[in-house]
């Protein structure tokens, strides 16, 4: 008999779909018709036992037992989820032939290989356990990943890795939370104050942006235009580049202070005559941006609909299990097999039947272009998140649901049509010894672009006004924007040599802008591109090379536990710190509150995974670390949060024990 061990329940029917009939469905199985077994995990069976599981006398939160490290590790069973361990317990002893088909990651790895390492089989049954990855719950789909088992064992590593993390995080918050709670009840404060090695660099970044801004003291600086005009009447503005000579007048960040100086290149340049040194007129094209993994998709959702992380996590889980229309959500990966190709004709019949918005752009779609996003070596576990080939009627689905799929189905659309072809001109300009320099770009073909154009634009107004034009999410960078005022106009047909007539000098005064707060979006994003808030080169390099601060899966509920915790308080769409965050950043070392540890792990994990460094390489330097962490923290910085914070409340003591560390992936709920 085989048994096919799913992660979740809507994973194991989808398999016992696909297997002969008739079905009888149990109590937490479904036997196929030919005598096979198909069961499941309900997310995690199994957690890291608590500290006084190891020695009673932790039920105290005492610094003296501080740090607590296990000599022998101990997983038990989770208290809802007893009845699903006794099923599998039975069922594995029962089976001949064990197939692991766990969510295709890190994770879905190690959440079956532990349950099957808690219950115990032979070792001659276990060398013989497969693996199925499956990313598209659709029948065509899980018949091809049932055809395509692998070995079980190669997939060690990345157990290995997963189990690695759950330890680390477990080790880190359990010890550096009892620490400061410890700390900050001494000090008056009433309730939990959590510590962890995601969660805190995450608060820790919002709380110097707060600070920043607070402390941001505004100054003026100045900024010169040359209003021109050519021997034909034709008219436009160039921007003043000052020199090296100006160095003296300008900030750090190259912006002229001397409204002196500024004024002194007014008076200079009007009446006067220019040379044109150089004209350039440069055809580029972009092509479509890559298909969604979960961030990217978080993100735009954020910026387009107010979603936050968690809402579009949750609506993407349902789209994928409940309604099928989409493929594995917790993806990490922007690229797709080229095996896929065999199913575009299918996949975009469906996103034209379930979203009717989309039924003119599917129908102009050319299904013979080829995108970079078809890419072998860049697809692992899974693939972008893309639409499937299930047709449903749309009346079935929620708002939110309607919108995530529209999101998913256009950026797939995308790979369908051809590149966005624009001119970038420029033209400079030697005004009285100055240069000066004028830029504009001009659509030549919108292509792609055409699908993220907002339905009310006039058709007019298409080619010309790039503001209008959706930015991408992934090509995004906070605090830029995609044109500036300049690039907007049109320029005249000039080459070097030619003449032109300063008209008049203008300056504009401008006030340094402190940063804005963060968002939903700019908060993801910056956990996505975490490597941009880090100064040392070799961690900014680790980072830039790892998925950034956390993973697809975690983000959402690293955020929504910094607001459970009160750490973090909405004010509209912005995030900022609230004083109990703030004073927890203060009291911990440098390091606990920045992305450079995190890198440090990941790149360490990755490394396990690839089989390049062992998982002990990985622990000892981390349990030593951490000894010394906990004589660091500053004591004095919990004084101001006396007679703050709550109580926990006794009839939910193990379940705040429970979340007195951070949630690791290890112990997320899942399906």
């Amino acid at each position: 008999m085989r048994l096919f061990i799913a992660e979740k329940p809507s994973l194991g029917r989808a398999i016992a779909d696909v297997l002969p009939k008739p079905h009888q469905k149990g109590e937490g199985y479904i036997q196929v018709g030919n005598g096979d077994y198909v069961s499941w995990c309900i997310g995690h069976l199994l957690e890291q036992a608590q500290p006084d599981a190891y020695d009673p006398a932790y039920k105290q939160w005492k610094l003296e037992h501080l740090p607590i490290i296990p000599s022998q590790w101990q997983l038990v069973p989770k208290a809802n989820t007893k009845k699903q361990l006794s099923v599998l317990r039975k069922l594995i002893k029962q089976a001949d032939h064990i197939i692991h088909a766990g969510d295709p990651d890190r994770e879905g790895q190690i959440l079956v290989d532990e349950v099957i390492n808690f219950i115990g089989i032979p070792a001659t049954k276990r060398s013989t356990i497969q693996r199925c990855l499956i990313s598209d719950l659709n029948p065509n789909s899980v018949r091809k990943s049932l055809a395509s088992l692998r070995d079980n064992k190669d997939f060690i590593p990345l157990a290995t890795s997963a189990l690695a993390r759950a330890r680390a995080d477990w080790l880190y918050g359990i010890n550096m939370s009892r620490v400061c709670s410890i700390q900050g009840r001494k000090a008056g404060y009433q309730g939990v104050l959590s510590v962890g090695r995601v969660q805190t660099p995450l608060l820790g970044l919002v709380v110097r942006r707060d600070l920043e801004i607070e402390h941001f003291v505004s100054k003026p600086y100045y900024e010169v235009f040359a209003l021109l005009e050519t021997q034909k009447g034709e008219q436009f503005r160039a921007k003043w580049q000052p020199s090296e000579a100006c160095q003296p007048y300008q900030d750090e960040e190259g912006r002229v202070i001397s409204k002196k100086l500024a004024e002194n290149v007014v008076k200079r340049i009007t009446d006067q005559p220019g040379l044109i040194t150089a004209a350039t007129n440069k055809r580029k094209q972009q092509a479509a941006p890559l298909p969604y993994n979960l961030s990217a998709l978080q993100i735009d959702a954020a910026k387009r609909y107010g979603l936050n992380a968690q809402q579009v996590l949750n609506t993407c889980q349902d789209l994928y299990e409940k309604h099928k229309l989409i493929t594995y959500p917790r993806s990490d990966c922007r690229y797709l097999p080229k095996e896929h190709l065999k199913q575009i004709s299918t996949v975009t019949a469906a996103i034209s039947h379930v979203c009717e918005p989309l039924r003119t752009a599917t129908s102009e779609a050319d299904l013979s272009l080829k995108s970079k996003a078809w890419n072998d070596k860049k697809v692992e576990a899974h693939h972008a998140i893309i639409p499937t080939e299930r047709k449903l009627d749309p009346s079935r689905l929620a708002k939110s649901e309607l919108q995530i799929y529209e999101l998913i189905a256009k950026q797939y659309l995308a790979q369908f049509y051809p590149a966005w072809q624009y001119d970038d001109r420029k033209i400079e300009v030697e005004i009285s010894g100055g240069k000066f320099v004028a830029t504009a770009r001009q659509t030549i073909d919108l292509g792609w672009k055409k699908l993220f154009i907002k339905n009310n634009e006039k058709t007019s107004d298409k080619l010309n006004n790039q503001n209008n034009l959706t930015e991408q999410a992934s090509e995004i960078k906070e605090g830029e924007t995609t044109y500036d005022q300049e690039t907007q106009q049109k320029l005249p047909n000039l080459k070097k040599g030619d003449i032109v007539q300063c008209l008049q000098g203008e300056m504009a005064e401008r006030m340094t802008q402190p940063p804005k707060p963060f968002t939903d979006a700019t908060l993801l994003s910056a956990m996505t591109g975490i490597a941009r808030f880090v100064k040392n080169p070799e961690i900014k390099k680790v980072l830039r090379e790892t998925d950034g601060l956390g993973t697809e899966a975690t983000r959402a509920g690293i955020i929504e536990l910094l607001f459970k915790r009160q750490f973090l308080t909405r004010q509209g769409k912005q995030i900022r710190s609230t004083e109990t965050g703030r004073q927890l950043i203060e009291s911990l070392p440098e390091v606990a509150t920045t992305p450079d540890m995190t890198a440090q792990w990941e790149s360490q994990l990755t490394s396990i995974s690839n089989k390049e460094t062992s998982y002990k390489s990985f622990m000892e330097p981390m349990t030593n670390t951490l000894q010394q962490l906990i004589t660091q923290v500053n004591v004095k910085a919990f004084e101001p949060l006396k007679g703050k914070g709550q109580a926990a409340k006794k009839k939910t003591k193990r379940s705040n024990t429970k979340a007195r560390y951070e949630h690791s992936n290890h112990n997320k709920k899942r399906g």
